[in-house]
């Protein structure tokens, strides 16, 4: 029997999201096989589907009836391309990636860098998309003789044409030499990175059917989960059960194990056009892995120490479903208050995403002490259209988030009782782009509830540039040096004996310490507790700083009500 392949694919879809039936799974994942599809709309729906079966198999068969029919999508791509097909829907960031496309971007340097070592023959610079190559003019005669000739008085200079004669005739090779000639400059690793950016040269990365791949993408699962039965939807899950659970098993990863997963990372983030900071300088020595229930394995990992920040801790989470990458977490930790970042990719978000959550809620507890859980305005749909039409605002406070504005706070009352009296409505995008312009924030611990509500980390910084405007005359140099100097005598720390790292964390935090009004009076044990933060700041992970903010309460006094000010004061 002949079936379209829009038909086909629907009646897929619709069997994936039904359960428990898991024949009919079975009977359309044999009849794809033989269908050849035409046009790219369709041939994209059937993956993303393929891999939703992937991570959400009902059973054994169907897992492997997925993974079969993923492991040749390579070739139906090929063929739509050999029939004249358009290929440019592959270009979407919420569907690149798949096997035999490729990918155009300027990525930074340092995930250029990690693509030319890992991958060296699929990826060149695209000079065909370069979109200003005057830019050019600035870095490339300091590394081809006589290129000055036409660079500083000739329009429409070929240098591509110069690179490669210096290079070798194989598009690849040229930006090898590039990278080369960039790494060797006698500049710090930030300038070099900010020459290369510069150029703005796009870089092709010709995807093939390899493992980097969203397609053939996978890390070996601890276990196998099949869903004979319906998922877990929102309504069955409560935060306040999920973050009292037991812990979760946990262990920390060898170094070799923790490159890995780094690099599975970087590669799945670098597959959407992405790059988040807590994965492109991620620490593999610091990685841990928690296996959490139905095929589910948690990592988690914080940063490179030349790479963290002055006074948050940042931390970065993968979520791997059956072996498959569904999901990410960014982190930003001061004291015991997260600022999360959760995103389930597009092709899993009716899995049991909420479920997902309060997995990975339990786990920052549990690892870093965080009770306090903030969403910023970014992740719910402030300037950010892909939250709004996700309905992103809704499931966090379907899940117990509140408000931490009293403007959202009663516009957020009236949009609920709407609700409750006509099950039906929805709230449109322009009242969405209204309740999103404040944080939402869930406690644990619910006594300690609102204390947190007025905190920005800017308001310290801003307080902090004030300070150095009114008693350090503006300069940035003299303000470091002597702040430091002062909060030296008033703490007695004994810092000749430091390492660098540690020094450089001391001149942070002794800007923000140098606010406080009273720290000469402290106690002799809040001091030493201060010093131990400041250099554990610097220390092998930021887990033990963390752990010893959360015990020093004088300091999370003064900080919430320093980063609590009002910005026009």
């Amino acid at each position: 029997m002949r079936v379209r392949p829009e038909t086909l694919v629907a009646r897929l879809e619709a069997a994936a999201r039904h359960r428990p039936d898991r024949g009919e799974a079975r009977r359309l994942l044999q009849l794809v096989e033989d269908v050849s599809f035409v046009e790219a709309r369709s041939l994209i729906r059937l993956h993303e589907t393929l891999l939703f079966l992937r991570a959400y198999p009902h059973d054994r068969e169907v897992m492997r009836g997925a993974e079969g029919e993923l492991s040749r999508f390579a070739g139906r791509v090929a063929n739509l391309a050999a029939s004249g097909g358009d290929l440019e829907p592959f270009d979407r960031p919420e569907v690149s990636g798949i096997a035999g496309t490729s990918i155009t971007t300027d990525y930074s340097f340092d995930v250029v860098q990690w693509l030319a070592a890992r991958l060296p023959w699929r990826v060149r610079l695209d000079w065909e998309n370069q979109d200003d190559p005057d830019r050019l003019r600035a870095l490339l005669p300091r590394f081809l003789p006589l290129l000055e000739e036409e660079a500083l008085e000739d329009a429409n200079v070929p240098y591509a044409e110069w690179l490669r004669a210096a290079a070798q005739p194989d598009g690849r090779r040229d930006l090898a030499w590039l990278l080369e000639r960039i790494e060797a400059l006698p500049l710090s690793e930030a300038d070099r990175a900010e020459r290369y950016e510069a150029l703005r040269v796009p870089i092709e990365w010709r995807l093939g059917n390899g493992p980097i791949t969203r397609t053939r993408m996978r890390w070996r699962a601890p276990e196998l989960f099949f869903h004979s039965e319906p998922l877990i939807a929102r309504r069955d899950v409560s935060l306040d059960e999920a973050t009292t659970a037991p812990p979760l098993p946990l262990r920390k990863a060898p170094r070799a194990e923790g490159e890995r997963v780094v690099d599975l990372t970087r590669g799945a983030t670098a597959l959407r056009y992405r790059e988040y900071y807590g994965f492109t300088y991620a620490d593999p020595g610091s990685v841990r892995a928690a296996p959490a229930g139905r095929g589910v394995e948690i990592f988690l990992m914080g940063l490179q120490r030349d790479r963290r920040l002055p006074l948050r801790a940042g931390f970065a989470g993968f979520i791997v479903k059956n072996g498959v990458p569904v999901g990410y977490i960014e982190g930003l930790a001061f004291f015991e208050r997260i600022e999360i970042g959760f995103n389930i990719y597009y092709t899993f978000r009716e899995g049991e995403s909420a479920w997902l959550f309060g997995r990975v809620l339990r786990l920052l507890n549990q690892v870093y002490g965080v009770t306090s859980f903030s969403i910023d305005p970014y992740q719910l749909g402030h300037e950010n259209p892909e939250a709004i039409e996700s309905g992103a605002f809704w499931f966090y406070r379907k899940l117990g988030f509140r408000p931490t504005s009293a403007a959202v706070e009663s516009l957020l009352s009236t949009e609920e009782r709407r609700i409750a009296d006509d099950p039906s409505y929805r709230s449109s995008p322009r009242r969405l782009e209204r309740l999103v312009t404040g944080n939402l924030i869930y406690d644990i611990e619910r006594e300690r509830a609102g204390e947190w509500d007025r905190f920005h980390i800017r308001k310290i910084g801003l307080a902090v540039q004030r300070r150095m405007a009114t008693r350090y005359g503006g300069d940035a140099a003299r303000a470091r040096r002597e702040a430091s100097a002062r909060v030296s005598r008033m703490i007695g720390a004994r810092t000749a004996r430091w390492n660098a790292a540690e020094k450089a964390a001391f001149e942070n935090l002794a800007l923000v310490l140098d606010l406080v009004p009273d720290l000469a009076g402290w106690t002799r044990e809040e001091k030493e507790g201060l010093e131990e933060i400041i250099r554990a700041k610097a220390g092998r992970e930021e887990i033990r700083y963390l752990r010893l903010l959360q015990k020093h309460g004088r300091l999370r006094k003064e900080l919430i009500r320093i980063g609590s000010l009002r910005l026009s004061s």
